[in-house]
């Protein structure tokens, strides 16, 4: 199984870089052929331009400059996410990369105006992330990044595709106990992904 995974953290020291190392690691002995996309390492421009704005609806005119990514994500069968939580979003790379890569004809296309999916070659989504504050303060924010995940992004994908959302929270007083078990979690995971 192909599994594009994408990694959005510019700190190849980091936590997530090491869950991100994790994810590559365990899918990969599972016999996973690996996309590993570290967007930040890659250098994606996460810019809308004018340009891309103006061709978002024309399909074909709306891959210039992104074709190479839109390729990557059309052979997905598996698609994990690895990112920090910023400000309850995706980091600015991420959402660039959905901005700029998911357009009209790649992700969705319009049919008599209703959205169908485009990508129902992923046939699973996974997520590993964290959260600097505790679960109590995503949920009473309404968890935007959870429900891009489990909400939008299941609209693109093969119907039916199952969603598997991992987060380590409070970051910001976690500890070194804390961050093993995380680990241990996302690794058994992905021993069962």
């Amino acid at each position: 199984m192909r599994a594009l995974v994408l990694h959005a953290h510019p700190v190849e020291t980091s936590y997530n870089a090491a869950l991100h190392r994790l994810i590559v690691e365990r899918l990969s002995a599972r016999g996973y052929e690996i996309d590993d996309c570290d967007l930040y390492a890659e250098g994606f421009d996460p810019r809308l331009t004018r340009e891309e704005r103006l061709a978002y609806h024309d399909i074909g005119p709306n891959l210039a400059g992104v074709s190479d990514y839109v390729e990557r994500v059309r052979r997905a069968e598996a698609l994990i996410l690895s990112f920090p939580v910023w400000n309850f979003g995706y980091p600015a790379i991420l959402k660039g990369f959905f901005d700029r890569v998911f357009v009209p004809g790649v992700s969705f296309r319009m049919v008599d105006g209703k959205v169908e999916t485009c990508l129902d070659t992923i046939r699973k989504v996974a997520t590993v992330t964290t959260y600097g504050g505790p679960r109590w303060r995503a949920f009473v924010m309404g968890d935007p990044p959870r429900k891009l995940v489990t909400r939008l992004l299941r609209a693109t994908v093969k119907p039916g595709a199952p969603f598997t959302y991992l987060a380590h929270y409070d970051m910001n007083r976690s500890t070194d106990a804390t961050r093993a078990t995380f680990m241990r979690k996302v690794s058994s995971a992905m021993d069962r992904f």
